[in-house]
């Protein structure tokens, strides 16, 4: 890999090389060590299970939005994995600074970025192993798909962007403490982001504070981008702003995580 970033330090053709070189690691990694990918896969499974059977007969009650307590609930489930598969991803960084390697890699010439888009870029791939695993056993259950392929196409990009912004705030933490104990308090705003949000019943359910913290808590409009294909069919007018949150969430975070970097390097 080093001899790989190191030829031709400049140019974008260097830049997709060492982006390139630092996802593949990363999923070769997985690869070596399937146990890495366990907890990512069964805890969305797990979410799946429980919620379902707990939160199944609010299908019944007027303004639900759907029948299919799995239409609802898989989405977040999948969303909940992508969240762990970004965090997985900054971990990767975490335990590459603490056995030394990561500052091989600052040793390279050239710039930091690729450095950061190939570990969101491992993080995303990641998320598709929970994502897929979520709606196969959702599908056992009865998950319809009322928005036909774009819900899928939805899901994924969303689950995708979501393992990225994750990944960005992880590693925004790491570059900082440089230990992998770190990730403990990224599970916490990921848990917490997560469910304070629309994520298990729709807002107009909700009230007081709640109700004011999940309308402008960013992830419910990522929750109505990959969740409309479940419910009916997908539409600009939903998809635009679940785009807009993730795009909004990905450049605060990158520029933390850049910024971290780079008082790593000093």
């Amino acid at each position: 890999m080093i001899s790989l970033v190191t030829a031709h330090p400049g140019g974008a053709g260097h830049a997709v090389r060492v982006a390139g070189a630092v996802c593949g690691r990363g999923m070769r990694r997985i690869s070596a060590r399937p146990t890495l990918i366990m907890p990512v896969l069964l805890m969305p499974l797990i979410f799946v299970i429980g919620f379902t059977g707990a939160f199944g007969s609010l299908t019944r009650v007027e303004g639900y939005g759907t029948d299919n307590v799995y239409n609802w609930m898989a989405v977040y489930a999948a969303l909940q994995g992508a969240v762990f598969a970004g965090v997985g991803g900054a971990a990767s960084t975490a335990e590459d600074i603490e056995n030394g390697f990561f500052d091989r890699l600052l040793l390279t010439p050239g710039s930091r970025l690729p450095i950061l888009v190939g570990t969101m870029g491992y993080s995303a791939l990641r998320s598709t192993i929970p994502t897929t695993g979520v709606l196969l056993i959702s599908a056992l259950g009865g998950l319809s798909l009322p928005g036909g392929l774009l819900a899928l196409v939805a899901t994924y990009v969303a689950t995708a962007g979501m393992a990225a912004v994750f990944c960005l705030i992880g590693l925004a933490v790491v570059y900082h403490f440089r230990t992998m104990r770190s990730m403990l308090l990224i599970q916490v705003v990921g848990f917490s982001s997560m469910f304070l949000s629309t994520g298990q019943v729709p807002i107009h359910f909700m009230d007081g504070w709640l109700h004011a913290v999940a309308r402008v808590n960013p992830i419910t409009n990522v929750l109505r981008f990959a969740r409309q294909g479940f419910l009916g069919d997908v539409a600009w007018s939903t998809t635009w702003p679940g785009l807009l949150a993730l795009g909004g969430m990905a450049l605060v975070a990158g520029a933390l995580a850049l910024r971290s970097l780079r008082s790593l390097e000093s």
